[in-house]
């Protein structure tokens, strides 16, 4: 199994430790075609990418795609904000990006109704370790399935991390609209059990390394190790063995044109 390309990269424009450059050359000697430059989104207070960055941003992308050969898109890591589905990526800025990444992350600008119930429930969650209640994970689930019906999200980052859900449920609705799941390499987040589960869908899958450094670009071993252990569908894992996606983002902004 062979990585033809990583969406899920941090860079100095978020809590990255490289730039834009550095990334993409990593992804070059690990001869990945195309790499994600997806900081957190704008509503993380501590590592979220300003909005005055991003001429800048999608500056280093093109003169990093030039220099290396590597097709380096412009991304983000949009954070989910609400149970509604609300993320912090509005569509005003879609133009500017050529990939849509989301996720669930702690310490950020929630909308206010979902501060409580939502936000502070899963940091709570999260950092006592203790068992999530059923009536979190279902809000958790339903945030999840918003979030991909409500807006043309690629792919949906860590599926479970510090957010306990039903993952075939997400996966489902995945299948349904387009949106891939994320393989996480970073970190493990879904069982061996839930992970053949959701294989069983029929939703499109993502490996991506999570690289908040360069040299963890292309870094896949963890999954790998995972797939061993069960039996999954691999032709379902779109950005392996010479395989690129049909990314969902892109074909909204044209149909929108």
């Amino acid at each position: 199994m062979i990585l033809t390309a990583d969406y899920h990269t941090h860079t100095t424009y978020s809590h990255g430790k490289g730039t834009v450059l550095d990334n993409a050359l990593s992804a070059k000697e690990n001869a990945l075609e195309e790499i994600g430059i997806t900081d957190h989104g704008f509503s993380h207070p501590a590592f979220g990418l300003r909005k005055g960055k991003l001429p800048h941003l999608i500056e280093d992308c093109k003169k990093a795609t030039e220099e290396t050969g590597v097709r380096v898109l412009v991304g983000i890591e949009s954070n989910i904000i609400g149970v509604d589905g609300k993320v912090d990526l509005k569509e005003k800025y879609y133009d500017k990006f050529d990939i849509f990444l989301a996720g669930l992350h702690k310490l950020v600008m929630f909308k206010p109704n979902s501060i409580f119930q939502y936000g502070l429930a899963n940091l709570f969650c999260a950092t006592l370790k203790y068992t999530p209640s059923k009536s979190l994970i279902k809000r958790n689930t339903k945030a999840y399935i918003n979030v991909i019906k409500n807006n043309p999200v690629d792919i949906i980052t860590h599926v479970n991390f510090c957010c306990p859900c039903d993952p075939v449920e997400v996966a489902k609705a995945a299948a349904d609209y387009g949106t891939h799941i994320e393989l996480n390499a970073k970190k493990i987040h879904l069982s061996e059990e839930q992970l053949f589960a959701v294989g069983q869908t029929g939703a499109k899958f993502v490996i991506d390394s999570d690289a908040h450094s360069p040299n963890r670009v292309g870094e896949i071993s963890l999954v790998l190790e995972q797939l061993k252990k069960i039996d999954f569908p691999t032709e379902n894992i779109m950005n392996i063995d010479g395989r690129l996606p049909d990314f969902r983002f892109k074909a909204f902004k044209e149909k929108s044109l």
